[in-house]
């Protein structure tokens, strides 16, 4: 696939971490990140205006050394609960990919409960009615499941 020269040696060991908890914070993210290698950058992004100014955007990057450090730390923290919250870790490259091809089939890295998203069919990525209430009763069953395994007294609801 030709990707317009896009995709360089750089993009391939820098990382796209998304789903983050607004709790984490930058010295929080380095450190679930630095055992797969050598972190030479992150970027974690804030709001600059508007009411969440200041606040997390809930994504960043991290760049390490080398490709193969990256691709480990992808194979290891992508869905990793982070906070009750897992984790989307993806090669930023694939990001960028994504981006410009609009190929929907390359979305198979994102957590089970969003694909339905995508299922549909429609070129534009649109959810009818029936697949946005069918998305939220999964989010909701999901985060029943979550809480119960966190707080066992739940269970007997």
């Amino acid at each position: 696939m030709d990707t317009g020269g896009f995709v360089d040696e750089k993009s391939e060991s820098r990382l796209y971490v998304g789903n983050l908890d607004l709790r984490i914070n930058e010295a929080a993210l380095i450190k679930m990140f630095t055992p797969y290698g050598k972190i030479i950058s992150e970027d974690f992004l804030w709001h600059t205006r508007g009411p969440k100014k200041g606040e997390p955007r809930g994504y960043a990057f991290i760049q390490y050394s080398r490709k193969e450090e990256a691709e480990l730390a992808k194979e290891k923290m992508h869905g990793r609960l982070a906070c009750g919250k897992p984790l989307v870790v993806r090669l930023a490259s694939e990001k960028l990919l994504e981006d410009s091809t609009h190929d929907h089939s390359k979305r198979l890295s994102l957590p089970e409960a969003n694909r339905a998203r995508f299922a549909s069919g429609s070129s534009s990525g649109q959810m009818s009615r029936d697949e946005k209430v069918a998305a939220i009763k999964n989010k909701l069953k999901a985060l029943e499941e979550d809480e119960k395994q966190r707080d066992p007294k739940k269970q007997k609801r």
